[in-house]
């Protein structure tokens, strides 16, 4: 590292040591790297190529090129992810937000048609990046966030505070929508909204380092099939939505077709459809509560 004495020189290195880690994006991602070690800004590094380094900010910048060289994922290591033009804080105990993760907030809106005191229910809120976008957008609603890790939920109300919507959201640990039980929200529910676990366990090995060795495994890990928190989802929704109440749940790929049979199978939903990422993976599965007909005695 000795011959390392300019921003240039440093930037160089810490590529070719991410490109020999196998880091896809490596040039971009040292560039991000240095910018949060350097506290400059990105466009400042190309500027400043030629500046030197001091052995501090030497060892800042190494310290955090070695710990995405073992492949933790960048966004732990500087301890944000954007999401819906949002800026969200992460560590180890929350799930990173994904872009295709955004259609199911631009679908909840396209689908809803919210009235003022509507009750939206985000299921394994994680980061909170769910929640939080929602209560930015929408005025007047009651949003609960519910999540088994109480660990994930501090991250995710402070995300709230961040972006100055504490007051909006009501924060809820346990298993899926049991903690809704202590609310009398049985049949009133207009929106219940989840990107669940859907690893299922034989495609856990195969799974990238970043995610298998550093993300949440129970924000990840579905179980045998990759479907079984959908399926609870699915069971335990109608106990909650209100009729015509929305049901709006994250997929993993090619698992469409699957969690579609089980909704037609338990009865009581209507009008099921699914919505494509950018890559054309049916990536979100939407659903409506019967409305029951008056009965003629």
């Amino acid at each position: 590292m000795s011959d390392i004495q300019t921003v240039g020189k440093l930037l160089a290195s810490a590529q070719q040591m991410l490109g020999h880690a196998g880091v896809e994006n490596a040039a971009q991602e040292a560039r991000w790297l240095l910018a949060h070690a350097l506290e400059m800004k990105h466009h400042e590094l190309a500027s400043r190529s030629e500046q030197s380094v001091t052995a501090e900010q030497l060892a800042r910048a190494m310290l955090v090129v070695r710990r995405r060289e073992s492949r933790e994922p960048l966004q732990y290591i500087v301890g944000s992810q954007e999401f819906c033009g949002l800026d969200f804080s992460v560590t180890p105990a929350v799930l990173i937000p994904r872009p295709e993760t955004e259609l199911l907030i631009q679908e909840t809106i396209r689908e809803g048609g919210f009235a003022e005191g509507a009750v939206l229910v985000d299921v394994g809120t994680g980061s909170g990046c769910v929640a939080v976008t929602l209560a930015t957008i929408l005025s007047g609603m009651r949003i609960f966030a519910l999540d088994c890790s109480q660990t994930a939920l501090s991250v995710a109300k402070g995300n709230a505070e961040r972006h100055g919507v504490s007051d909006k959201i009501v924060w809820l640990e346990g298993d899926l929508l049991s903690p809704l039980r202590e609310y009398s929200v049985a049949g009133a529910v207009d929106a219940i909204i989840s990107n669940p676990p859907y690893i299922a366990e034989a495609d856990w090995a195969e799974l990238q380092p970043e995610v298998r060795d550093y993300e949440p495994q129970r924000a990840l890990l579905a179980g045998a099939q990759g479907i079984e928190f959908h399926e609870r989802l699915i069971h335990e929704s109608k106990e909650f939505l209100s009729p015509g109440g929305l049901l709006v749940m994250e997929l993993g790929q090619g698992q469409a077709s699957l969690v579609r049979r089980v909704a037609e199978a338990a009865g009581g939903y209507t009008g099921i459809q699914t919505v494509k990422d950018e890559a054309g993976i049916e990536r979100v599965l939407i659903t409506r509560r019967v409305c029951e007909r008056p009965s003629h005695g």
